[in-house]
């Protein structure tokens, strides 16, 4: 089963305000956990960057002067979602985001029933509790002290966490390898030490006794 963990950066809330894609980044998941495969990419909006936006994840409108721009990046993109499902934190936001720079590189838009949207997952999960990428981090003690600034590829892989997490995939591993030890040392219980193959040929004496006992039958089928 394969699903693609994904997160963007942006330079503001609305892409219908003139807000583009800075960072994109997708975590490939393989049965729920990582490949090891990742495709992730710092984008040139074509842009200021707005001191709001800039505070949330450091990315500089000089830094991003370089980069390639979204329709440069696009296929390649598209290539290595490849029709999975994504996993998305919030995944309206992103969904909107990428669907407006795909739709403005002329190229077909996502399916909204692609998403796997973490945050409504956490909600039903846990109501009335904070739902956000760290509060689900702090609750289930994911390590998230290197996110001083949010990160495209930082947070794809702190979500891939968490989403094991949500759907009970790591302690289902953990019961099932449980359960198979479990099992093999039960089958080694009932097998028990090994030991050397009993003799089972007749002695003499109890030859002797089975050939007089013949001696007084009639016709037995054992001389005949």
């Amino acid at each position: 089963m394969r699903e693609i963990v994904l997160d963007t950066e942006t330079t503001g809330l609305d892409p219908a305000s003139g807000h583009r894609l800075v960072e994109i980044a997708c975590l490939e998941l393989v049965n729920h956990l990582p490949s090891g495969r990742h495709f992730q990419r710092y984008l040139n909006p074509d842009r200021d960057m707005p001191e709001d936006a800039f505070a949330v994840h450091g990315l500089s409108a000089v830094f991003l002067a370089d980069k390639p721009r979204f329709s440069e990046v696009a296929q390649d993109l598209l290539a290595f979602i490849d029709g999975a499902p994504l996993v998305i934190h919030n995944a309206e936001f992103d969904m909107r985001f990428l669907n407006a720079e795909l739709a403005q590189a002329g190229l077909q838009v996502l399916e909204a029933s692609l998403a796997v949207d973490t945050l409504q997952m956490a909600r039903r999960k846990f109501p009335g509790a904070p739902a956000s990428l760290d509060a689900l981090c702090r609750r289930f003690s994911i390590d998230n002290s290197a996110r001083s600034l949010h990160g495209a590829l930082l947070d794809a892989e702190l979500l891939a966490e968490v989403y094991l997490e949500l759907i009970g995939g790591r302690q289902a591993g953990f019961d099932l390898v449980q359960a198979e030890v479990m099992a093999a040392a039960a089958i080694a219980a009932a097998a028990g030490p090994a030991r050397p193959p009993r003799p089972h040929v007749a002695t003499l004496e109890e030859l002797a006794a089975h050939a007089a006992m013949l001696d007084v039958m009639k016709q037995p089928l054992w001389r005949m």
